[in-house]
């Protein structure tokens, strides 16, 4: 099972949500990640969410190879 310390990536309005919740925020949910960044994932990949970053493919892609240098 994996687990993640919702306070080092998550925006502090987010981290007390559940993860459905989460997963439907806006990209600037995540921290580092600001309006204007959400603004250019939208209109390069037309990523709105947390959960449309995560399924993209593009990072899909680039985990996997990452995955491969272990």
């Amino acid at each position: 099972m994996a687990q993640i310390d919702l306070d080092k990536v998550l925006d502090k309005a987010y981290a007390d949500k559940d993860l459905a919740t989460i997963l439907a925020a806006p990209v600037s949910a995540l921290k580092g990640v600001s309006d204007r960044d959400g603004e250019l994932l939208q209109e390069a990949f037309n990523v709105k969410t947390v959960a449309d970053l995560a399924n993209l493919k593009y990072a899909r892609w680039a985990q996997a190879l990452a995955a491969l240098d272990v």
